[in-house]
């Protein structure tokens, strides 16, 4: 349970955009603020029911777009790769962690990590 909560929230960080107004606010106090049901139906004005089925709808929309789109995945793949590009270059013979090429090599990386 924790694990798809987890999951959710991060393919929310990515796609929120793409949901209506009101997607964005019961995900964002379902899963971000950790609202049971009830109090969110209460928040907006809403049956219980009806925020379990937006919350559900929403869910299979957010794994959707990650299916189509992949951005979660390509970031995750990018991620790593700079890691490994990052222990290599601590194995060279001559590593040096103050060098101007370990420098920017570690700069750009970083860069594409906040990308």
């Amino acid at each position: 349970m924790i694990e798809k909560k987890v999951e959710v929230s991060v393919l929310f960080d990515y796609y929120q955009e793409l949901l209506t107004k009101t997607q964005r606010n019961i995900i964002e106090l379902y899963f971000n603020y950790d609202l049971s049901l009830s109090e969110i139906a209460e928040e907006i004005g809403v049956s219980r029911q009806a925020v379990y089925d937006h919350i559900k709808r929403t869910e299979k929309l957010l794994f959707e777009y990650e299916e189509k789109l992949q951005m979660v995945k390509s970031d995750d793949i990018r991620r790593k790769k700079i890691q490994e590009l990052i222990e290599a270059i601590e194995k060279l013979p001559h590593y040096d962690q103050d060098s101007e090429p370990y420098k920017t090599i570690k700069k750009i990386g970083d860069e594409l990590e906040q990308l």
